[in-house]
């Protein structure tokens, strides 16, 4: 016999006593930024009204918050927003004049929390991060856009060049967005200036510290020398926002209608930052410009980055939109998951999900290690917490140590947020002994139980200097659907370095299926981990398959695979970008390292391609 009590609006079916449906979630609670006296004219900052805002919906977090802010543009200067001591993967690691952090939006220690943009455009100003989700679960950023007002990158384009009175001249087009003065024979950039404290946020000389060329023609991008400031005699500013560089020189520059991009080298702040927080998501997106690096995710749990277009503001006459990495996926569990979103003009790698091998340097006990950071770029942040997996692989083999992953019982390191103890090293206690093959000085640990699965879909590349995705992490991923176009280096990169950028660690199931690589820079897919002994009856990555792709290629290999066990190259088709009838290209298509299990079948190859398979 069936019992109906009706409480409030909630309907529960009992039988025998038993609730058969609960009550229903409550409604979230909606923060309007604008009820705390953000501007969206964008005539005055909106910094203060929109850190009141997140600060009071974090009061009112007992049940679901949605911060929202009405169409239109704010203007979000550092001086009034949230500042944190904060320690950044692959940024400027224990530097302490770089740990406190701007930044703009700030969920902070909240759950099931939407920003709703509504349409809006933020524009920030001086050296900030545009938000951030710090130890929060359920978050959402959605529905807007965000540029800076002076990029720390500066896209001088040759407007024209040539030769008057027997010397060489080129005359540069500076968008906007990037002040600058001319001084004798110098150009100093200047960012743009604090209404605070009357300085720029940032300034640099001439060519700054680091330059690329981008050809909006071609719309190739590549790193390379700057030769704007070598040999100059003179310096005009002709107004405008363009400069007149006279040269010591008598040949023409070649280089009209060419782009560079120049920068300063230190990544003070990530883009954005995600850190010991779980399902988050960024979604519906335009990321104009990056300030100082990309979107971080560390020690984290689900990241979704979905229809985020990654790529200047065509009304801003820039083609720079980061000013090193897109994303960067550092010590993440769970899943990565990238679809849909345009990846278009960064300084360095648009997509790279990694760990962090921290090498052995002391042992105290039995049963505990001394671990460090060996990156100057990483330092500073938790690398293990207890219950945590840690996995010991040798630095020349790069092969796990026997004894299989032992699991951290304590852990006494950095926080992530203060510099009260060592930035740099930490010490962890095993559930057993140290295995007997670990070296000091000649072993790394990983930690296993932060590394996803990733899934990177539907996507967009092109306009990169560098590689297009590199992964390194053994849960499955799966690389499908996506365009590159006119990558400069590898499209895909797969590597475990325990000896540059201490990125760990081993694939054991990758799938690249589906995609289209066009104007590739050979070798197109590229394994190389780091290993200095070779052996192929113990590979460092294990089962990669690329099936059903295609390759329009120059005379470039497509695949280069060192120290893999299992490797599938099936269903795919070559072709060559000057067509069947040109001469023969001579790069062979598949070359192998010490590898095992190669299976090269059922693929489509356009006459005078180099088909031969080089292993070694």
């Amino acid at each position: 016999m069936l019992r109906f009590v009706v409480l409030g609006a909630a309907l529960m079916v009992a039988s025998g006593g038993a609730a058969a449906v609960a009550a229903p979630a409550a409604a979230p609670v909606v923060v309007n930024v604008a009820a705390f006296g953000a501007d969206p004219s964008g005539r005055v900052d909106s910094a203060p009204a929109v850190t009141a805002a997140l600060r009071y919906a974090k009061t009112r977090n007992s049940r679901p918050v949605r911060i929202v802010f009405p169409k239109g543009t704010y203007q979000l200067y550092p001086e009034r927003a949230e500042t944190r001591e904060l320690y950044v993967s692959n940024t400027v690691g224990a530097d302490q004049q770089y740990r406190d952090k701007t930044i703009g939006l700030l969920v902070e220690d909240m759950h099931d929390v939407t920003v709703d943009g509504g349409g809006a455009e933020l524009v920030y100003h001086g050296l900030q991060t545009a938000f951030a989700a710090i130890r929060s679960t359920n978050v959402t950023f959605t529905n807007f856009s965000f540029d800076y007002a002076a990029p720390e990158v500066i896209d001088a384009t040759v407007a024209s060049a040539g030769v008057t009175g027997g010397h060489a001249y080129r005359v540069l087009s500076i968008p906007a967005g990037s002040p600058y003065k001319v001084n004798g024979t110098h150009v100093t950039w200047l960012g743009e200036t604090s209404p605070v404290t009357g300085q720029p946020y940032w300034s640099g000389t001439d060519g700054l510290e680091y330059n690329q060329i981008h050809d909006p023609v071609r719309q190739r991008t590549w790193r390379a020398d700057n030769p704007l400031f070598s040999n100059v005699a003179a310096v005009t500013d002709l107004g405008g926002r363009r400069i007149r560089i006279d040269y010591t020189t008598g040949t023409a520059p070649s280089d009209a209608g060419l782009v560079y991009q120049m920068r300063l080298i230190e990544r003070a702040q990530p883009g954005a930052f995600i850190w010991e927080s779980s399902n988050v998501t960024l979604r519906s997106m335009n990321a104009y410009y990056l300030q100082t690096f990309g979107m971080v995710g560390q020690f984290s749990r689900d990241i979704t980055i979905d229809h985020v277009n990654f790529a200047s503001d065509p009304r801003s006459g820039r083609s720079t939109a980061s000013f090193a990495d897109f994303v960067q996926m550092s010590g993440v569990r769970g899943k990565v998951s990238i679809t849909g979103c345009l990846f278009d003009g960064p300084q360095d790698d648009p997509i790279n999900v990694h760990g962090t091998y921290v090498e052995v340097v002391g042992q105290p006990a039995a049963d505990t290690l001394t671990l460090a950071y060996e990156h100057p770029q990483t330092a500073g942040f938790p690398q293990f917490y207890p219950g945590d997996q840690l996995q010991l692989v040798d630095t020349l083999t790069m092969i796990p140590v026997a004894g299989g992953p032992a699991v951290v019982t304590a852990v006494d390191g950095p926080s992530g947020s203060d510099h009260s103890k060592s930035l740099t090293t930490m010490t962890v206690k095993l559930d057993r002994p140290v295995p007997a093959g670990v070296r000091i000085g000649g072993t790394v640990a990983e930690n296993l139980t932060y590394t996803p699965s990733v899934v990177i879909t539907g996507n967009t590349f092109r306009n990169v200097p560098t590689r297009g995705i590199l992964v390194t992490t053994p849960k499955p991923v799966l690389i499908a659907d996506n365009r590159f176009d006119g990558m400069t280096m590898a499209s895909v990169y797969i590597s475990a370095d325990a000896y540059q950028w201490y990125e760990s660690g081993a694939v054991r199931d990758v799938m690249i299926r589906d995609n289209t690589f066009t104007r590739p820079a050979g070798p197109v897919i590229f394994v190389e981990p780091t290993n200095q002994v070779l052996d192929p009856a113990n590979p460092v990555h294990h089962n990669i398959s690329v099936e059903d792709n295609r390759f329009d290629v120059g005379d470039v290999s497509v695949v280069d695979a060192k120290s893999v066990g299992g490797f599938t190259f099936s269903g795919n088709t070559v072709r060559r970008l000057d067509g069947p009838s040109a001469p023969p290209y001579t790069s062979p298509l598949f070359v192998f390292h010490g590898s095992t299990g190669i299976q090269i079948a059922h693929n489509r190859y356009d006459k005078g391609l180099n088909t031969s398979v080089v292993t070694n």
